[in-house]
């Protein structure tokens, strides 16, 4: 054993509850960095054995075998095997297990059991296994194994101190080769035994553990399950205008209210000015589309915590296979309804590099949350607040639509990719069902805390830079007096824009729309910003006072063009962090740039056909 601290890894199945003994574990003691050569994610903290001597605990990426199908899983393996560049051998391994999934979590603890080094089960969740009316007997799971097994309850810390103190009677003894597993009893082999251990263990099982199984033949079902799935994303995009409509009003009011002791406490002036127009007209018209974006990830965290959005990506394994991906691509692709740079870090797991480089390159194909102030604020301006029959609103409709049409995008996309610069053969699909369970409304509403955090953090740092950058751009050089040129078009910004325009406006864009691509780049909400802020410098200070944005753009904005504008948003990837993070995770400028160049030209393809079509047809 190593003289320094003991380093200690924390393995498993993905869904086995590893992160929540890891933080139990290890509290606030924690550091988060890449293995070296590779862009996995390493955590690593440290906690106090029973007798007082520091450990360092790691905790590998999920897996669910030792023969790797993924980055993920191969840095796990490797790490396990003492092979990992840069990093030393465990003394010792914690298999975390699902209790009341054992049958599938013992095919992995099997394998490593068998490399005859340290371990410790820890038989994780048994108050849940409980509850679903499954009783365990770890005395017997421990026999069959021969390692200690503890049962653990991790969010609660219950069995912590008992595991403690079994790592550290492990790491005393020396490492003896189990003989559990030999290499012809991997496959078919391996899943019988882990199966004749898990009901070895089992002493009873209730008839209401069940009905999981008869959930899933609905939710599954190959003609229900994609209805059900549809149905839900329906109802969740009538949601984020029909509840949002009362506490937007509320952002707006404040935002009206604030702007109004400005002017009536400071002089004519910069400061003035700059509060007025820059900040609370600026960032203000961005963050009162906070509600909505809550209101998405309020759908998006329940469906997690319930367990369904794994089934939902099972239901999606057929449209992916049809444009060559698997259905492991889902979940990727759907944390990038939220933001594109988690959802291209989450390709990770998917091992196949070529439907990984697809998923990375379609990834802002997804419609994100930044996307959504500037869809709302276009819907809210050009789409009237009225029912199509049913209860169902003709706004939400058309966000939904949007939405479809990025889905739709994306794929299209993946076919052409896989069939050209990603081509290669179709990888399969294997992924573990978790089971149903209520969510906790407390870790709901921490990711809500998280999120609106996150999105008031880039309106207070990236937005409100951009705007105020901008809002000086337009601001100077000052128009001679009575000059006949707008003060937009006699700024810096505007001079900018009106040598962008020529190029944007077969596409049906006019100056302002080109000026508020420009910022967009920093982040999409910025769009908003710039159209509030060019608007209320443009305008005479009693139209700034009366008309909103959504007054402003009805008065100068055709329908044609607004309907470009949102065609435009679906498909261009304006947002720097997302080119970045690509650039990482390809190991290269070579990919970025190609995204960078196909979605531009996506999006000005989509918005010129959207308004050549929209003036064709007289709208």
């Amino acid at each position: 054993m190593s003289e320094a601290a003991p380093l200690i890894a924390l393995a498993g199945n993905p869904n086995a509850g590893k992160s929540a003994l890891f933080n139990a574990l290890t509290g606030a003691r924690q550091k988060i960095a890449n293995y070296p050569g590779v862009t996995v994610e390493r955590k690593s903290g440290h906690f106090q054995m029973s007798d007082g001597r520091p450990a360092e605990l790691v905790d590998l990426p999920g897996s669910y075998s030792l023969d790797p199908t993924s980055p993920d899983e191969a840095v796990t393996s490797s790490v396990i095997k003492g092979l990992q560049k840069g990093e030393r051998k465990p003394d010792a391994i914690i298999i975390v297990l699902d209790a009341a999934n054992l049958d599938n979590h013992l095919r992995f603890a099997l394998e490593v059991i068998a490399l005859g080094l340290p371990v410790v089960i820890a038989l994780n969740m048994m108050d849940l296994a409980e509850r679903d009316g499954l009783t365990l007997d770890p005395a017997k799971l421990e026999a069959a194994l021969g390692v200690p097994v503890v049962p653990t309850v991790a969010v609660r810390r219950r069995g912590l101190e008992d595991l403690s103190a079994a790592v550290e009677k492990r790491l005393g003894q020396k490492s003896s080769q189990q003989g559990i597993v030999i290499a012809k009893e991997r496959g078919h082999g391996l899943r019988k035994q882990a199966k004749e251990i898990a009901n070895l263990t089992v002493t009873s099982e209730t008839a209401g553990r069940r009905w999981s199984e008869r959930a899933d033949t609905l939710f599954l079902h190959p003609v229900a399950g994609p209805i059900i799935l549809l149905a839900i994303m329906f109802v969740m995009f009538q949601a984020v205008f029909a509840w949002s409509e009362a506490p937007t009003g509320l952002i707006g009011s404040a935002g009206e209210w604030a702007a109004a002791v400005a002017e009536a406490n400071l002089g004519e002036g910069f400061l003035r000015d700059f509060l007025t127009e820059g900040v609370i007209g600026g960032v203000g018209s961005v963050v009162v589309f906070l509600p909505q974006i809550l209101i998405l990830f309020l759908f998006i965290l329940l469906l997690e915590a319930s367990g369904y959005m794994t089934r939902a990506a099972f239901i999606m394994d057929r449209l992916m296979a049809s444009v060559g991906l698997s259905g492991r691509s889902f979940i990727p692709l759907l944390s990038s309804f939220g933001c594109a740079i988690p959802g291209i870090m989450a390709t990770r797991s998917i091992a196949d590099p070529k439907d990984r480089l697809t998923t990375i390159l379609v990834a802002p194909l997804m419609t994100c949350s930044a996307r959504l102030p500037v869809y709302a604020i276009i819907i809210g301006a050009f789409i009237p607040a009225r029912d199509v029959g049913g209860g169902v609103g003709l706004q939400g409709l058309v966000l939904f639509g949007l939405y479809i049409f990025g889905i739709a995008g994306a794929m299209l996309a993946a076919l052409i990719l896989r069939s050209t610069v990603a081509k290669g053969p179709n990888s399969g699909f294997l992924m573990e069902m978790p089971k149903y369970q209520m969510p906790r409304i407390r870790d709901v509403l921490l990711g809500l805390w998280q999120r609106a955090w996150i999105f008031l953090r880039r309106a207070g740092t990236i937005i409100f830079a951009a705007t105020v950058v901008l809002w000086l751009m337009l601001t100077y050089p000052k128009v001679p007096i009575d000059s006949p040129i707008s003060q937009v078009d006699y700024s810096a910004a505007g001079r900018i824009a009106n040598v962008i325009e020529p190029a944007v406006a077969p596409i049906g864009f006019n100056r302002d729309i080109a000026l508020a691509l420009i910022p967009a780049m920093a982040a999409r909400e910025v769009a908003v910003a710039a159209l509030a802020t060019t608007y209320a410098i443009d305008a005479p200070d009693e139209e700034a006072e009366a008309k909103s944005l959504i007054e402003r753009l009805q008065s100068r904005w055709s329908l044609p063009t607004a309907l470009a504008f949102l065609a435009w948003f679906i498909f261009a990837p304006q947002c720097i962090s997302t080119i970045a993070v690509t650039k990482r995770e390809t190991n290269g400028w070579k990919w970025p740039m190609f995204m960078l160049g196909y979605l531009f030209g996506l999006a000005y393809l989509a918005a010129g056909i959207t308004y050549w079509t929209a003036v064709a047809i007289g709208l």
